[in-house]
């Protein structure tokens, strides 16, 4: 059996460690190495006790080195570090699916402007594949650098692309409503990650401001360049995994929502990891719990003449780890869901 030696940077974070969790069970991928820029020669499991099983410790990220150990490396690290670290990775000849938001927009000014961090050059931006599986696969498989989707934006694309690719959307009418876990938020501290501070409550947060928001404009533009900006704000809720986003388009015609289901039905029927609720049904977060799932459920106001899409994923599977691994299965041409096809935990 093909056994590729792969190691993860940034292994301490809750991206990392998912990775962790998918990696070790995966019949492919050997987790050769993790590494860590800050808490070298450290035992993983003293990071995270619940991998007392698992006997690494964190190494220092040196591309030189790792070009020796391992063929693929998945960088878990926060946006910033990968336009730095990424490029001598990839120059060492190693494969590379990036997780941060460094790669993912292709214009330099306006990666600065939404980060309001520098750039990564032109050059090494064009290198880089988006990787959402289920609508980039043909570009993926034949790739060796996967910039990684960002956790709401993979929720909202994967629930506008059968409209956008129809073109049937109202140019500037896309309003979309995005609830996230606390996990989204990373490990580390921050007040408004605090206990106290998100228990019992929700909060909006980078309203009208999120560095997502280009990222999905220029995907949705991949498939109809009229349909314009969206409307897109953010929310955390007091639970530690899942994302749902509501997302609102006015329609050029007025559609059946029979039309509309039939449309997403077909749309997804050949992609494993998207399944689409029965009409009248709407999923929940819970229901993707732990899986690598991305639940779709809609309905069609004959009075607006607007659509209601409902989409939900795990933030750190579907929107993380998840579609990293699903990417990297894809790019060595293995099977798509090996190591990701579990079951949602539940309740």
């Amino acid at each position: 059996m093909t056994q590729v030696n792969v190691g993860i940077i940034g292994a301490t974070g809750y991206g990392g460690v998912e990775l962790i969790r998918l990696l070790d069970g995966h019949p492919h991928f050997n987790i050769h190495s993790v590494y860590s820029s800050s808490q070298n020669d450290l035992p993983i499991s003293e990071v995270y006790p619940h991998l007392s099983h698992f006997a690494y410790k964190l190494k220092e990220i040196n591309p030189k080195e790792m070009a020796k150990e391992v063929e693929l490396v998945f960088t878990a690290t926060p946006s910033g570090v990968s336009s730095k670290l990424v490029p001598t990775l990839i120059n060492e000849g190693l494969k590379v699916v990036d997780l941060s938001g460094d790669f993912r927009l292709k214009d330099e000014e306006l990666y600065e402007q939404w980060y309001k961090k520098p750039s990564a050059s032109l050059e090494d931006l064009e290198k880089a594949i988006y990787g959402l599986s289920e609508w980039f696969a043909d570009e993926v498989s034949s790739a060796d650098f996967i910039s990684n989707p960002g956790c709401y934006p993979t929720a909202t694309l994967l629930g506008l692309a059968p409209l956008a690719q129809e073109k049937i959307v109202v140019s500037n009418s896309i309003i979309i409503d995005a609830k996230s876990g606390i996990s989204g938020a990373g490990r580390g501290l921050s007040q408004l990650a605090h206990y106290a501070e998100i228990n019992e409550n929700m909060k909006i947060y980078k309203v009208n401001k999120h560095q997502h928001i280009p990222e999905i404009e220029s995907v949705l533009s991949r498939w109809d360049s009229e349909i314009g900006n969206v409307m897109f704000n953010t929310h955390l809720v007091p639970m530690t995994r899942g994302i749902m986003t509501t997302m609102y388009a006015q329609l050029k015609e007025e559609k059946s929502i029979e039309e509309l289901h039939a449309l997403y039905v077909q749309a997804y029927e050949a992609k494993p990891f998207v399944r689409v609720r029965k009409l009248g049904e709407f999923p929940s977060t819970k229901e993707v719990s732990g899986s690598n799932y991305c639940d779709i459920g809609l309905d069609y106001d004959e009075r607006t003449k607007r659509v209601t899409i409902v989409s939900v994923i795990d933030n750190l599977m579907k929107g993380a780890a998840g579609q990293a691994v699903h990417n990297a299965n894809i790019m060595l041409g293995f099977e798509e869901n090996l190591g990701i096809n579990g079951l949602p935990v539940y309740p």
